[in-house]
């Protein structure tokens, strides 16, 4: 079941920092950047953040769960969604401990043919 794009918005704006976090539209579902670095996913109408050190110590009682099938577990975040600043919080400590998102090639391979 594909996320409802209006649930989807509400998690952006919880997270506030307009000018860091963007969010894209994947099969249906949503991956969610901050400084260009994929810190969650949102499927199935629910916030699902990618697994950190820091982020666990942050959490405490961590519930971790598949955001799809076949996927390694995340966060899975259900009770402070309305909480703010926790959840920026969260954001911003899981985003320092991922590492930077890999150079996209931009040349591109010429094939020749004979």
């Amino acid at each position: 079941m594909a996320s409802d794009s209006n649930f989807v918005q509400f998690v952006v704006d919880q997270l506030g920092n307009p000018e860091s976090i963007t969010c894209r539209k994947m099969f249906g579902e949503y991956a969610i950047y901050f400084n260009k670095k994929v810190v969650a996913l949102v499927c199935d109408d629910q916030l699902f953040v990618k697994p950190t050190s820091a982020g666990r110590a942050f959490i405490g009682n961590v519930v971790e769960a598949p955001p799809y099938p076949g996927a390694r577990p995340s966060f899975l975040i259900e009770d402070q969604l309305e909480d703010r600043e926790w959840l920026s919080q969260l954001i911003a400590l899981t985003e320092q401990e991922l590492p930077e998102p890999k150079p996209k090639n931009t040349s591109k391979k010429t094939s020749k043919r004979t």
